[in-house]
C-alpha cells in the first residue's frame, strides 16, 4: 500500500491524515494547542506550538499505519491562511509570537491607510480590502514594535512566511523558503495579476522584500523533508490555503462552481476561470489554485460565524451539550414565532465588511425560548450565505452552477442544509466526504508524485452524499428575506 500524508494546520488544532492510494482516509491524528490573548483583540499562536503538533500527528500516522515511512509517496499541506510569522533564517528562531489571521490590532493602521486612498492601490494589485484580517500589517507590526527586528531584516537576516512556509522551512530542515500562490494571495503583498510581489505595496510597509518566500504552483516540489524526522525523506509535493484547498477537495474546476465551507466561520468561493473579476459588492478576488502552470482566479465571501454561533448556544447560553443537540432542539421550534439573530459577534463579515457592529436578535415573545434560539441561530447561517452568493452572482457575469458543494461541521445537520437550500432557492450537494480540506491538499500531492488521476479523473471520483432540494414556497421565502435584511439593516445602525 501507497500512502499520502496530508498535514492540516488549523487555528486550534493539527492534524495528520494518511490516505490510501484510492484517497480514503487511512488514519488521523490531532493534537490541540494554546490560544494566547496578550490583550484584547490580539490572538497569537507559539510558533514552537504549531511545528510540535505537526510533527507529533505525522508521527502518530505513520505509527499507527505499522511505522513505515517508505510507503508514503509525499505530503500535502493545509494551512490557516494569512497568520503571520518571522524567524531567523539562521537559528530558526522567531522574534515573536504569530499574528493570528483573527488579530485585530492594526485596525487603527487600516484606517489610516484607507483615508490616505490606499486601499485603492491594495485592492486593485491583490484583490482584497485593506484590513487587519490579511499578513501585511501583521508583519509591519512587528517590523515597527519588536526592538532590533527591522534592522535584522535589512541586513537580510530574517524571514517572514505564512504558516505553510514555516512548515516548510521547519519539515525540510531550513533548505527551503516557500510558500504556494493561494497562501501568497492572502498576504496583501503579491500582485494577483502579475503574479509576483508587489514592490509598490511593500514599499508602502516598509517590508524589504529579501524576507519573501519564494512563490510556487500548488502541486509544485517543495523539498524533501529531513531524513531524521520520519526515518527517511519523504517529498512535499502539495500546499494550498484552507479554504482553496477545500475548493479543490471538493472539485469545484468549471468556472461558476461554489462551494461553502462551514467551520468556526463559513467561507463560500466561486470559481471564476482564467480570468480575476473585481467585486463591486465588497468580496474578495483571489486565486482558487495554480496547477501545473495555469491560474484560476475565485470571488470569496467570509462570513465570520457559523459553526460558532452552535458554540454560543452551548457555552453562552448553555441551553446545550452537544452541537447534536441542536437540530432536534430546533425541529421542536413553534412555527408561529419569527425571531431572527444577526450573530455579528465578531462583527459582519462579506458583503458588510463592519467590524464595530455586534449581535443582535429579533422578534422575541414571552414564549421564546431553547428551541426558539436554536432555530434562529441555525437559520442565521443561510441568511448570511444567501447575502454572500446574492453578491457572488451580481458580480459574476458567467453561468453559475445550479447547486452549492457544501463541507465542513454543520453540513452535517440536515436542518441547517435544508433551510440553506430553502433560503438561497436552490439544490445543496452534500459529498460523502466532508475532509474535504485535507482531500484536496492530498490529491494535489499525489497527483503531483503520480499516485492519484488528473485533474478531469479526480472531478469524476467526487461522490454526491445527498442533495437538498428548495421545498419552501417563493412568498415565505420573500417574508423570511424581508425579517432577515430589516435584522442586518438594524444591527448595523445600533
Amino acid at each position: 500500500m501507497t500512502y499520502i500524508l496530508a498535514i492540516d494546520q488549523g487555528t486550534t488544532s493539527t492534524r495528520a491524515i494518511l490516505f490510501d492510494d484510492a484517497l480514503s482516509v487511512v488514519c488521523t491524528a490531532q493534537e490541540e494547542f494554546p490560544q494566547h490573548f496578550p490583550q484584547s483583540g490580539w490572538v497569537e499562536h507559539d510558533p514552537s506550538d504549531l511545528w510540535s503538533t505537526t510533527a507529533a500527528t505525522c508521527r502518530a500516522v505513520i505509527e499507527k499505519a505499522g511505522g513505515e515511512a517508505g510507503q508514503i509517496a509525499a505530503i500535502g499541506i493545509t494551512n490557516q491562511r494569512e497568520t503571520t510569522l518571522v524567524w531567523d533564517r539562521t537559528t530558526g528562531q522567531p522574534v515573536h509570537n504569530a499574528i493570528v489571521w483573527q488579530d485585530r490590532r492594526t485596525s487603527d493602521l487600516c484606517r489610516a491607510l484607507r483615508a490616505e486612498g490606499f486601499e485603492e492601490v491594495v485592492t486593485e494589485k491583490t484583490g482584497l480590502l485593506l484590513d487587519p484580517y490579511f499578513s501585511a500589517t501583521k508583519l509591519k507590526w512587528i517590523l515597527d514594535t519588536v526592538p532590533g527586528v527591522r534592522a535584522r531584516a535589512e541586513a537580510g537576516d530574517l524571514l517572514f512566511g505564512t504558516v505553510d512556509s514555516w512548515l516548510v522551512w521547519k519539515l525540510t530542515g531550513g533548505k527551503v523558503h516557500a510558500t504556494d500562490v493561494t497562501n501568497a494571495a492572502r498576504t496583501m503583498l503579491y500582485d494577483i495579476r502579475k503574479e509576483r510581489w508587489s514592490a509598490t505595496i511593500c514599499a508602502r510597509f516598509g517590508i524589504p522584500m529579501a524576507m519573501l518566500p519564494e512563490v510556487r504552483d500548488c502541486d509544485a516540489d517543495f523539498g524533501e523533508t529531513r531524513p531524521d524526522l520520519f526515518g527517511r525523506p519523504i517529498p512535499i509535493r502539495g500546499i494550498a490555503g484552507d479554504q482553496q484547498a477545500a475548493t479543490i477537495g471538493q472539485a469545484c474546476f468549471r468556472p461558476g462552481m461554489v462551494k461553502s465551507t462551514y467551520g468556526t466561520g463559513c467561507f463560500a468561493l466561486l470559481n471564476t476561470g482564467e480570468t480575476p473579476v473585481r467585486s463591486q459588492n465588497r468580496l474578495l478576488t483571489t486565486i482558487a489554485y495554480r496547477i501545473g502552470g495555469k491560474t484560476t482566479y475565485a470571488l470569496e465571501g467570509s462570513i465570520f460565524v457559523a459553526g460558532s454561533v452552535v458554540q454560543w448556544l452551548r457555552d453562552g447560553l448553555k441551553i446545550i451539550r452537544e452541537a447534536k443537540e441542536t437540530q432536534p432542539l430546533a425541529e421542536r421550534a413553534d412555527p408561529t414565532q419569527d425571531v431572527v439573530l444577526v450573530p455579528a459577534f465578531t462583527g459582519l463579515g462579506a458583503p458588510y465588511w463592519n467590524a464595530d457592529c455586534r449581535g443582535a436578535i429579533f422578534g422575541l415573545t414571552r414564549n421564546s425560548g431553547p428551541e426558539e434560539f436554536a432555530r434562529a441561530a441555525l437559520q442565521s447561517v443561510g441568511f448570511q450565505t444567501r447575502d454572500l452568493l446574492e453578491a457572488m452572482h451580481a458580480d459574476w457575469q458567467g453561468q453559475a452552477s445550479t447547486a452549492l458543494r457544501v463541507d465542513g461541521g454543520m453540513s452535517a445537520s440536515d436542518f441547517a442544509m435544508q433551510f440553506l437550500s430553502d433560503i438561497i432557492a436552490a439544490p445543496v450537494d452534500r459529498p460523502k466526504v466532508l475532509e474535504t480540506t485535507a482531500m484536496g491538499v492530498a490529491w494535489l500531492a499525489g497527483q503531483r508524485a503520480g499516485l492519484y488521476p488528473d485533474m478531469e479523473g479526480f472531478a469524476a471520483s467526487w461522490a454526491l452524499d445527498r442533495t437538498f432540494e428548495p421545498a419552501m414556497e417563493a412568498a415565505e421565502r420573500q417574508a423570511k428575506c424581508a425579517a432577515w435584511a430589516r435584522a442586518v439593516d438594524a444591527t448595523l445602525r445600533f
